[in-house]
């Protein structure tokens, strides 16, 4: 008699458990159902507040020129140029001035353009092969923006800046990592290791030397 009345008492402990349960899970939902429009609000606040940028290129798109390359880049610098740009520096500089400092970096690529060699540039004599290559120069000149960024900007108290600055220091940031890869001497390093491929390229045809010719610089 004492064993039915134990499980009776166990089986009426679970009953209530589960009743228990029952209603824990319907008062979830009720409030979940409660609380979905306030979040669809939140949503909907946070689109506002922080919103989303839409790109939309326009779908017409104007070719002006084709024109085939016989570039062969041989050389790659990667340059990094702190420039400062600055307007109405001076006594007025706290009123009126504008002044930031730009990190730039930078990729300038180097080569020979193949495309301006012709028939006359190639000649053989005997078991040697002379070539007469182009004069090496810079092909691109280019800031990375994803590295580049305005490190810091000041303006006067009573100036907005001028929006132009930032576009200025750009132009003059390539124009300073151009003149760094030429007095590192990116050319010479072009000229170079345009030989070496073109040697390697060339060697299997069988012939004893091959002789590259320098033209002469255009100034």
């Amino acid at each position: 008699m004492s064993n039915v009345k134990g499980w009776v008492l166990v089986l009426g402990v679970l009953a209530i458990l589960a009743w228990g349960m029952y209603r824990l899970v319907g008062t979830v939902e009720q409030t979940a159902a409660r609380l979905a429009p306030l979040q669809g609000l939140s949503t909907e606040v946070a689109r506002v507040l922080h919103p989303t940028p839409t790109i939309l290129p326009d779908p017409v798109t104007v070719v002006h020129r084709i024109q085939p390359l016989g570039r062969l880049e041989t050389v790659q610098y990667t340059v990094e140029k702190v420039i400062t740009a600055e307007e109405n520096q001076g006594i007025w500089g706290p009123l009126f001035g504008d002044r930031l400092l730009f990190v730039a970096h930078g990729v300038v690529i180097a080569g020979l353009d193949l495309g301006q060699m012709g028939p006359e540039d190639v000649w053989v004599e005997q078991d040697t092969l002379y070539l007469r290559l182009p004069p090496p120069e810079i092909f691109l000149v280019t800031l990375d923006n994803q590295k580049s960024y305005v490190y810091d900007r000041r303006k006067g108290l009573l100036t907005k800046g001028d929006i132009h600055l930032e576009t200025e220091a750009r132009k003059a940031a390539e124009k300073a990592i151009r003149e760094a890869a030429l007095e590192d001497g990116i050319l010479e390093r072009a000229r170079k290791n345009g030989e070496a491929f073109l040697y390697q390229f060339l060697a299997p045809l069988g012939f004893s030397r091959i002789v590259f010719v320098h033209a002469t610089p255009v100034p």
